[in-house]
């Protein structure tokens, strides 16, 4: 069983957004990435919450240690990888083949456009249905307003539990902003293209051995209990899915058209990191070293599943890529991040209004309901929300906003 984090079946199609074509490459794919780990992440925190909180003690609300390994496989190192490699992406490019590369002013502005309206909204509303009364507890407020409560024993689960994560997206941008036009202005002082790559992947080496050492250090060295979220949870420790990413960026800028996969290739590279993610969660339990290292592990096993799915030669398709290139499955990666946002308080509503069974034997039911409801808000909450905010970017790189960097490859 994974280890506890408060992170990170679909209701009819009819209810989603239809998916957008790809743009490039194997984007259809990732949006299918996403959509699934959407529905994984939904579907582990009832199962977390049912585990949790249920009135005749915690234990797994499904009798089975194979499906509750299943249903617990934590999927938000795959969210890192995936958002570290997209972003990466361009640095890569100009650090290895030369060219140019976004100011980290209009990086910025287009990361805010896309988490800050939503996430700001969230917060606000979800805060002030808990706090009806001022000042309430103000310092939740503000280190949610400025993604600092990853930081905070007490309340990095406050609020909107699953956000911690974007606390560590933003440590991100930033890093990311800080160290990449250094690492293209290193490579361009290097006159082969061995050595550009040679440092671009020393340097997302270190960066995953880093946290790495600092959880070796935190827990063998120093005796810090896994309960101290801080310590676990920040950027110091979960930096390593972020490098991971980077690095596939890296590595597939450096390959090109190069040791490209067949198909058949591809399956038992696939099957292998899935196996091992597994695996991964079935065997951790607390103190244990699967547990101990269980994030590292996980971001180098998505790393291979990536590569396995990037690296596939252009005409060739893949048999199981149907799943991760279904309409409903992409349509749920368009909405992903709204369905991150809300589910949550989606599922405590649910619970506290009565309408979702709280026993045992109901999680199945309430796994169904709970699904069904945040699909609904978190469509809305795309197309409201979303997909309106989305358009600024747009507007502001179509009124003489510089051009001349690669394209931001999120959507």
């Amino acid at each position: 069983m994974t280890s506890t984090i408060t992170t990170l079946t679909a209701t009819r199609s009819k209810l989603l957004p239809p998916a957008p074509r790809p743009s490039r490459g194997r984007a259809l794919e990732l949006q299918g990435y996403r959509g699934l780990a959407a529905l994984s992440t939904v579907l582990f925190h009832v199962w977390q919450e049912w585990y949790t909180y249920d009135a005749a003690g915690a234990h797994p609300p499904v009798d089975s240690a194979w499906l509750g390994a299943l249903i617990s496989l934590e999927v938000i190192d795959l969210f890192f990888v995936m958002s570290a490699y997209l972003l990466t992406l361009s640095y890569a490019r100009a650090a290895i083949d030369g060219g140019t590369i976004r100011t980290g002013r209009s990086f910025l502005f287009r990361r805010a456009i896309r988490i800050l309206p939503l996430y700001f909204l969230a917060v606000l509303v979800v805060w002030a249905s808990r706090n009806p009364t001022l000042p309430g507890d103000w310092r939740d407020l503000v280190e949610h307003l400025t993604f600092t409560h990853v930081f905070d024993q007490e309340r990095i689960f406050y609020t909107l539990g699953p956000t911690w994560s974007l606390s560590l997206e933003v440590a991100f941008y930033l890093a990311l902003i800080a160290l990449g036009p250094v690492a293209v202005r290193v490579c361009r002082r290097l006159s082969t293209r061995r050595a550009r790559v040679a440092v671009c992947a020393s340097g997302c080496a270190a960066l995953f051995v880093l946290p790495v050492v600092w959880i070796s250090v935190a827990h063998y060295v120093v005796g810090v209990p896994h309960t101290n979220w801080p310590v676990y949870f920040g950027p110091q420790a979960r930096f390593g899915g972020f490098a991971a990413g980077m690095g596939l960026a890296v590595l597939l800028v450096a390959l090109g058209e190069r040791g490209r996969l067949s198909a058949r290739a591809t399956v038992p590279l696939s099957a292998g990191a899935l196996a091992g993610l597994y695996a991964l969660s079935y065997l951790s339990d607390p103190e244990n070293f699967a547990h101990t290292y269980y994030h590292p592990i996980a971001a180098v096993l998505w790393f291979t599943l990536l590569y396995a799915t990037l690296q596939v030669r252009p005409r060739e398709q893949v048999r199981w890529h149907v799943v991760l290139r279904a309409p409903w499955v992409t349509a749920v990666g368009l909405i992903s991040y709204s369905l991150y946002i809300w589910h949550e308080p989606v599922m405590l509503w649910l619970i506290k209004s009565g309408l979702v069974p709280t026993s045992r034997a109901g999680f199945p039911f309430a796994a169904l309901i709970v699904l069904a409801v945040a699909l609904a808000v978190g469509t809305a909450s795309y197309w409201l929300i979303e997909y309106p905010a989305s358009l600024l970017g747009k507007a502001k790189d179509g009124k003489g906003a510089t051009r001349e960097f690669y394209p931001d490859p999120t959507r």
